[in-house]
């Protein structure tokens, strides 16, 4: 078997900037599946991860975790896809597939340490040495770690739905809020746009926060009850201590926890699923005791519920907000991104690489 040339765009050191990149993905395995790539979307993670905000990096890495295509080649023993089917991929590649929690849906969790996530990590099996993502035209993976993608949801946009999307929906999910519960959504980006768009789906009353003014009719469109717009000193959250069942925080950066925690109910839940840099957060521990909030963080979701929620999204009329660019506009985009310009999620069209 020979490996598979691939293009795509790679980093190749910690400044963020994004060059073409061609190279070898490993032969397809008896439990492997070849996708070739039609769209692979922007997921803030790439940029953290790239710039090494969560530790040193091998380069040259090709990101990307939120990838679909079709299926061009299957292994021997692979009875989950055929040749033409339509298959996505998010966050991991490969686990251990024995312990207790890869055969109870939660791969992530590898309690081997075995999880393999979809780019920069060490897997001797590739020609690189490391995963590689889907800023490129082609991925061989596990077939276990792919999930169908059905035909009544367009390709570029279930791609933001491997990440973003499985990232809010899982702990939406576990948070088993009811129908008219007071339900909170800090950060308004990739993620936090679909975390609103699948509570107000459940039936939850939500609030959107964001720092964004210019946001503000976008996120009405989608079917909150209110929008605030967080200013420098928090006094806009002020009116809204106390009030809420539940809030998941999407917020990428460091910030103060505090205001935000402080929104909700007594003995209500707090989810953090953005990841900071260096994934490390300050709060103040005297008031969250005050508070009597539940806090905790959410990472992914298992390959069971990933794929339960591109079948979800794809039902029930649930889709991303997003901007198809090339591969050479990949650079501008992550710019955007950063700067808090995206609406909402760049897929980029895996053709032009």
């Amino acid at each position: 078997m020979e490996n598979i040339k691939t293009r795509g765009y790679t980093a190749t050191d910690e400044s963020g900037k994004l060059s073409p990149f061609e190279f070898e993905r490993r032969p397809v395995g008896d439990d492997d599946i070849l996708i070739d790539i039609k769209f692979a979307s922007i997921c803030h993670s790439d940029i953290h991860q790239e710039k090494g905000h969560w530790g040193k990096q091998i380069y040259p890495q090709v990101p990307g975790h939120e990838i679909v295509g079709i299926v061009s080649a299957v292994g021997k023993n692979v009875t989950k896809f055929k040749v033409g089917d339509r298959a996505g991929v998010g966050c991991m590649v490969d686990s251990c597939m024995e312990c207790e929690s890869c055969t109870h849906g939660e791969e992530q969790f590898c309690e081997r340490g075995q999880t393999k996530f979809t780019y920069g990590f060490p897997n001797p099996a590739e020609p690189t040495g490391i995963t590689q993502g889907g800023y490129s035209d082609k991925i061989v993976v596990r077939d276990h770690f792919a999930v169908h993608i059905p035909e009544s949801i367009s390709f570029e946009e279930a791609a933001p739905l491997l990440c973003a999307g499985i990232t809010t929906y899982s702990p939406l999910m576990k948070a088993n809020f009811k129908s008219g519960d007071k339900v909170g959504v800090a950060g308004i980006g990739g993620l936090g746009h679909l975390a609103v768009k699948i509570a107000v789906s459940k039936g939850a009353e939500v609030y959107a926060f964001t720092t964004t003014a210019d946001k503000v009719e976008d996120i009405k469109s989608w079917g909150v009850k209110e929008v605030i717009v967080v200013d420098e000193e928090y006094k806009s959250m002020q009116a809204y201590g106390k009030t809420l069942d539940y809030m998941i925080c999407t917020i990428p950066y460091q910030f103060n926890v505090t205001p935000y925690i402080m929104c909700v109910k007594p003995y209500g839940s707090f989810t953090l699923v953005g990841m900071p840099i260096k994934s490390e957060i300050n709060i103040n521990n005297l008031m969250l005791s005050f508070a009597r909030v539940n806090f905790n963080a959410s990472l992914i979701g298992g390959i069971p519920e990933t794929q339960e929620v591109i079948h979800y999204c794809a039902a029930n009329g649930i889709r991303p907000s997003i901007e198809i660019i090339s591969a050479e506009e990949i650079n501008e985009a992550w710019g955007k991104v950063v700067n808090k310009e995206a609406r909402y999620r760049y897929v980029i069209d895996a053709a032009t690489f």
